[in-house]
């Protein structure tokens, strides 16, 4: 099957917002092993999406155009494509019920103009939206399936992954299919992965080995094919063993699981318990645990001790270490991850202090020095200096994703029974 992706929106053209959609629903459709062959982005005019649309019927199987199914005269994607396919469009009393209970939960009488996102292409299926008020859809046409997503990702996320991708499996059918299996890494980066596993990379195409470089990480996709889905697991199995003997300390996941999923997963099936201090990465790293579903139950809090007062004054940092060392420094850090596991009576503490920048930093303190450290209450603290390159944002989303995966080689470190060098 050759998926494309169509983004909707004068917004992509004009670089105000970002088009993440094609992204995620390309990772998501690769996991599938659908590939995806070309992403197209055009603005909101009827005349231009027909072009596209015109273009992406010779050459695809699977469209999915991502935006433009709002109430508003500019949101033309719904009406564009029954145009090209020659279908009117109908009202989905389904998709009406679903649009007027979204505002009905918000105590609010919906707006005429909504019902428009109600109409469904002659012949298509509406996909549910229950966190929105444009409906998705699905048609098929001369042996190729559109498929029509609102455009905000919190609303099409969780559509791919729950309806369009289940959707997309059962099309595949036939006498093929194609599994894959992922594994995230931390720690290494991708030019020295490559290294370690050059002749695997270089091996025949099935299963085929590919990797990809995220923000401080590295996945490594395996897919295969096969005439059945346990052949093509059984085509995965011995390679992602030999991935395992050589890159075991790096690999921390597979598939949809996060740094802060595994961590979250390992905390909660040993009835643990992490509190968080944080200092350059202002809640970022909280933010993250707190993303999971379930993390109620392993985590108790955080503080975000941006000030030398707060330091002091709620975490217990001394302060005379303080004014000798300055606030970046490994004692800091210990002494925040000390102070905040026995202020919340956590069973661990992470504690988080660095320079993001742009300015702050100093010939002996650049821009991107962090300090980590990782505290348990019955053992000794752990801490490490990161040097971080990037901007900003960057440095402190890989401050943050040190530290969970420091707190994860910890976790193991407990049952493995690794010397203090090791862990």
């Amino acid at each position: 099957m050759k998926a494309e992706i169509i983004a909707v929106g004068t917004e992509l053209l004009l670089g105000q917002i970002a088009n993440t959609n094609a992204r995620f629903v390309s990772e998501q459709l690769a996991l599938a092993g659908v590939g995806v062959y070309f992403h197209t982005v055009v603005g909101d005019n009827r005349g231009r999406l027909l072009s596209v649309l015109q273009t992406a019927r010779q050459r695809s199987d699977l469209v999915i155009l991502c935006g433009g199914l709002g109430p508003t005269e500019d949101d033309l994607t719904r009406e564009t494509v029954a145009e090209f396919l020659g279908r009117p469009l109908e009202l989905h009393p389904e998709a009406l019920r679903a649009v007027e209970g979204y505002f009905s939960g918000l105590g609010r009488d919906m707006p005429e103009n909504n019902r428009r996102q109600a109409m469904v292409i002659q012949g298509g299926n509406m996909i549910p939206n229950p966190r929105g008020t444009a409906p998705g859809q699905y048609v098929e046409a001369e042996g190729r399936r559109y498929v029509l997503l609102p455009g905000p990702p919190t609303e099409l996320e969780p559509m791919v992954r729950e309806s369009v991708i289940p959707l997309v499996q059962t099309w595949m059918g036939g006498n093929e299919t194609i599994r894959s299996r992922v594994l995230r890494l931390y720690g290494i980066g991708e030019s020295h992965l490559a290294e370690r596993i050059a002749d695997l990379l270089a091996a025949p195409d099935n299963p085929t080995l590919a990797p990809l470089a995220a923000e401080g990480e590295v996945t490594l996709r395996l897919t295969a094919r096969a005439a059945s889905e346990k052949e093509a697991w059984e085509r995965i199995a011995p390679l992602e063993a030999e991935l395992r003997r050589r890159l075991g300390r790096y690999i921390y996941g597979v598939d949809e699981e996060t740094l802060e999923v595994a961590v979250g997963r390992v905390l909660q099936a040993r009835g643990m318990t992490v509190a968080t201090a944080e200092s350059c990465t202002g809640g970022l790293l909280g933010e993250m645990i707190t993303n999971v579903p379930g993390s109620s139950r392993y985590f108790v809090g955080g503080v975000i001790s941006y000030s030398n007062d707060v330091k002091k004054a709620v975490l217990g940092v001394s302060g005379e270490i303080l004014e000798r060392l300055g606030a970046v420094s490994e004692p800091v850090a210990i002494q925040m991850a000390q102070g905040v596991a026995e202020h919340l009576g956590a069973d661990w503490g992470i504690g988080i202090t660095g320079i993001a920048g742009p300015d702050g930093g100093t010939e002996t303190k650049p821009v991107g020095l962090v300090y980590i450290a990782v505290h348990h209450r019955n053992a000794d603290s752990w801490v490490k200096e990161f040097r971080f390159r990037g901007d900003r944002r960057q440095v402190r989303i890989r401050a943050a994703k040190a530290a969970l995966f420091a707190l994860w080689r910890k976790l193991g470190a407990m049952d493995e029974g690794l010397s203090p060098a090791e862990r």
